[in-house]
């Protein structure tokens, strides 16, 4: 690996924080879709597998936002003013998602009077007390911001794709 290279790229910090989140949300995300209806036998297990996941993104969102505070990433690539732009703004709303989803989740859980529970654990907790007429907007705001985090995700994916496929440069590798 070039020095050049090697001086641009993330730090393993940022790269694992990265690619922990990357698996989490795919997990969530997997869990969710194929969970079943209800009455199905195995709903109960991909629904923990999903609310899990949740927090174990929400966990590490704030390790990620911790340790951004404190590790400068690296220096755009020579990009066009627009697209520095549109990349900040794509990783902004990233951070925002990763944030904001599981909380959704959560209050989701907490409005309909149910605690958060992560199976295998001993353990529940509340962020909110029950309320019946905020949970439906709560949840829907939740799928909703669900089906955009997949629109973001993708075309993130696809600028990542984009960079090294077309415009051969070194933001990909940067991360990995």
């Amino acid at each position: 690996m070039s020095e050049s290279i090697a001086v641009q790229r993330y730090t393993r910090g940022a790269v694992a924080l990265h690619w922990i989140t990357a698996v989490l949300v795919a997990l969530a995300y997997l869990a969710i879709e194929i969970r079943g209806p209800k009455g199905d036998p195995g709903r109960p297990f991909w629904t923990g597998i999903h609310e899990w996941a949740g927090a174990l993104v929400l966990l590490v969102a704030l390790v990620r936002v911790g340790w951004r505070a404190r590790h400068e990433p690296p220096a755009d690539l020579n990009e066009s003013v627009l697209l520095s732009i549109l990349a900040r703004l794509a990783h902004l709303a990233l951070y925002i998602f990763i944030l904001a989803q599981p909380l959704l989740g959560m209050l989701t859980l907490n409005l309909a009077d149910r605690p958060v529970t992560l199976i295998g654990l001993d353990w529940s907790f509340r962020i909110a007390g029950p309320n019946p007429e905020w949970r439906p907007l709560v949840k829907e705001a939740h799928e909703l911001i669900g089906n955009l985090f997949y629109f973001v995700i993708g075309l993130h994916a696809l600028a990542a794709l984009w960079h090294h496929y077309v415009k051969r440069d070194d933001t990909l590798r940067r991360m990995l």
